[in-house]
């Protein structure tokens, strides 16, 4: 008889990328009122995309993504101290999880 082993699911590490794909949560009242309808809202950088979030986000809590929007903000020109300045271009990324899934942000990674 010949015996066949059984195939084990690999269980994929996050790598260091994935921790460089999403720089904090974002907490505010906005955002966790989203929280009621399986979303969160996290800071990424200027040059991510979608699919590059999407496998960090699962990677990292272990859960299925549904679905992503992005939102850029660009900086505000201010002035500091008299000079002219300008803010930081900002990426929000909102991630809609599937149904019972959640993150809980509290605890970290």
């Amino acid at each position: 008889m010949i015996f066949k082993k059984k195939e084990e699911k690999e269980v994929k590490k996050p790598s260091i990328k994935s921790f460089d794909l999403i720089i904090k949560p974002l907490i505010t009242e906005k955002a966790t009122s989203l929280s009621v309808n399986s979303q969160v809202v996290f800071n990424v950088p200027i040059n991510s995309n979608k699919n590059n979030i999407k496998l960090a986000v699962e990677s990292l809590f272990g859960v299925t993504v549904k679905k992503i929007n992005l939102i850029v903000s660009k900086g505000k020109t201010k002035k500091f101290k008299g000079k002219k300045g300008k803010r930081k271009d900002t990426k929000k990324a909102i991630i809609s999880l599937e149904k019972g899934q959640k993150i809980d942000i509290t605890t970290g990674v």
